[in-house]
């Protein structure tokens, strides 16, 4: 069984500062995962042409199961509001997504609180630090009926403002527990690989530096798990022609 996780970037290339439908289903083709969690999804957004971008990823690795849940509904720099859940099925929205060429027999959504007022943050390069407003966050849970039995995959987008992100991972790991199948955490939990296990309490399956994607230093995307009967045959970084992250992709198997 093949995983992946790909902060996406909105399927953007920093070659050319466009989005291309059929550079970005090329890319997830070129992941061949069985199951793929992605971050910053878009979904009718006029940068990127107006795609169904999961639609297009599961076109793309013939996935017969997806979801994506929005974080934000609305279009950057007009109307871009909290997503409640009750947007209509082709709003503009961006958030995440998570895709499955095994059967799903269950999603779960669960919203993650952003900083409730504008925060500090230091930005390479810059003496001084910027107020930032953050945005809202979500994860998506799919019960994954797969080849090593019944796995809880979720996949998530925290937040940059690293304090804050730390208390996200907290209240959704508080939620995760709460399930009974073996869990496998995924996405761009936007802190390195010491930090996510000591916090969640969970095994990485892949391990790799992801951002930035042209000279990769740090980890920020992630697959765990707390399963101990899953073993990691192959992990590995992919850089794609899109994104400014790589993705992280591991083959998992359970012996005997």
């Amino acid at each position: 069984m093949r995983i992946a996780t790909f902060n996406i970037l909105h399927g953007r290339s920093l070659s050319d500062d466009q989005v291309d439908p059929a550079r970005f289903s090329e890319s997830v083709r070129a992941l061949d995962a069985d199951v793929l969690c992605l971050q910053e999804v878009d979904r009718n957004q006029p940068r990127s042409q107006h795609s169904d971008l999961t639609a297009a990823a599961a076109d793309a690795m013939g996935a017969g199961e997806h979801r994506f849940v929005a974080a934000l509904s609305g279009t950057p720099g007009s109307t871009w509001l909290a997503a409640t859940g009750d947007e209509q099925p082709d709003a503009a929205a961006y958030g995440v997504a998570l895709l499955s060429r095994y059967p799903v027999t269950g999603w779960q959504v669960l919203r993650l609180p952003p900083v409730p007022a504008p925060a500090p943050v230091r930005f390479p390069g810059r003496w001084l630090p910027e107020w930032v407003r953050d945005e809202p966050r979500v994860a998506v849970v799919a019960v994954v009926n797969s080849p090593q039995g019944a796995l809880r995959v979720a996949t998530t987008h925290l937040s940059f403002i690293r304090w804050w992100n730390l208390r996200q991972l907290r209240l959704l790991m508080r939620s995760l527990r709460e399930g009974g199948s073996p869990l496998v955490l995924t996405g761009d939990l936007n802190m390195d690989a010491r930090r996510a296990s000591d916090l969640t309490g969970l095994r990485p399956l892949a391990t790799g530096l992801t951002f930035p994607a042209d000279r990769p230093a740090e980890q920020l995307d992630h697959i765990l798990t707390d399963d101990p009967g899953l073993v990691a045959h192959h992990d590995e970084v992919l850089r794609l022609p899109v994104s400014d992250h790589r993705a992280l992709v591991v083959e998992i198997d359970r012996p005997g």
